[in-house]
C-alpha cells in the first residue's frame, strides 16, 4: 500500500483547475513540459539552497503532473507519446530535484562524521547518487515487468497492473518528503529518507515479483 492508491482521489480534488486549464487550450504535453520546466526552477534553486522556494516550485510540478491526464480526457487528447512523456518527465524532476540537493552542498551526513572537505563532499553526494538509483529502480521495474510478460491493461488511458499496489514508497512520498523536508529545513533528512526507502521499496517489489511470476 502506498500513496499512489489516493491519486484517482487527488485527481478527482483537482478536476475543476484540469477542466479550466483545459478550457485555455493548453496540451497534456504542454503541461507536462511546464511540470519538467518547474523541476529543473526546483533543482537550480535548491542547488542555491533556497529549500522553501525549490519545494513550491515541485509541489507546482507535482499538481501539474495530476492534472495533465485530466485535460488530456476533457479535450480527448489522450495519446500514447503522452503517457511515455509523462513517465520521461517523471524520471527528470526526481533526478533534477535531488541533483539540485546535491549540487547545494548542504551536509547529509557528513555532518555527523569528522572528515576532509572532499570526502564530507563525497559521502553527501553517495547518498544523492544512492537515492537517484532507488528513485529510477523503483520505477523501472515496472515497464520491465510490462514489457517482459505483455501486461497492457489500461485504466483511463493508464496502465494499470498489481505493482501500482506494491512498494511503500513510491513517486508520490519521494515528492512529499523533499517538499516537507525543503519547507521545515530539514531537506537532508529527506534526502537521507529517500535514498534508504525508495531502495527498500524496490527491493519489496523484486520479491513480491519473485513470488509470483513464474
Amino acid at each position: 500500500m502506498n500513496i499512489t492508491a489516493f491519486r484517482p482521489r487527488a485527481i478527482k480534488i483537482l478536476n475543476p483547475l484540469a477542466h479550466a486549464c483545459a478550457k485555455t487550450g493548453i496540451t497534456p504535453n504542454q503541461l507536462t513540459l511546464l511540470a519538467i520546466l518547474s523541476g529543473i526552477a526546483c533543482a537550480v534553486l535548491y542547488a542555491n539552497s533556497m529549500f522553501v522556494a525549490g519545494s513550491v516550485m515541485l509541489f507546482v510540478s507535482g499538481i501539474l503532473d495530476l492534472i495533465d491526464g485530466g485535460v488530456a480526457r476533457i479535450n480527448n487528447k489522450s495519446s500514447d507519446f503522452g503517457a511515455v512523456f509523462d513517465w520521461i518527465a517523471d524520471k527528470y524532476i526526481d533526478t533534477l530535484a535531488l541533483l539540485g540537493i546535491g549540487m547545494s552542498g548542504i551536509a547529509i551526513i557528513s555532518q555527523f562524521i569528522a572528515v576532509d572537505a572532499f570526502s564530507a563532499h563525497t559521502l553527501d553526494f553517495t547518498i544523492i547518487a544512492i537515492a537517484i538509483i532507488g528513485s529510477f529502480m523503483n520505477t523501472f521495474i515496472k515497464p520491465v515487468v510490462y514489457a517482459e510478460i505483455g501486461y497492457d491493461n489500461r485504466e483511463n488511458g493508464k496502465i494499470a497492473d498489481p505493482l501500482e499496489g506494491i512498494g511503500f514508497f513510491g513517486r508520490p512520498e519521494t515528492l512529499i518528503i523533499l517538499i516537507i523536508g525543503g519547507i521545515s529545513g530539514y531537506i537532508w533528512i529527506s534526502a537521507i529518507i529517500v535514498a534508504l526507502c525508495t531502495n527498500l521499496s524496490a527491493i519489496q517489489r523484486i520479491i513480491y515479483l519473485y513470488r509470483t511470476i513464474p
